[in-house]
């Protein structure tokens, strides 16, 4: 994900990724409140308490923590 000063942009792997996993494409996706938006919509579509349902949920917010959390490139500093 690459970060502005108030905005956000899933990079084309991310984009593949969570449409992978979900079905739907992460159009819009401009700032962090889109990217709880996106994941709310996805989860409300595949609703229930299944495993199976229980299992993608999970997956939807390993990716997306994945996204948010990704260490900053220091150019090689440590």
């Amino acid at each position: 994900m690459l970060r502005g000063t108030h905005t956000v942009r899933l990079t084309g792997r991310e984009v593949q990724r969570l449409t992978q996993i979900t079905g739907f494409e992460p159009i819009d996706v401009r700032t962090l409140d889109d990217l709880e938006r996106y994941v709310r919509a996805c989860k409300r579509h595949y609703w229930g308490v299944s495993d199976a349902t229980r299992y993608l949920h999970w997956l939807i917010d390993r990716e997306v923590a994945g996204c948010v959390s990704q260490p900053m490139d220091r150019g090689g500093q440590s």
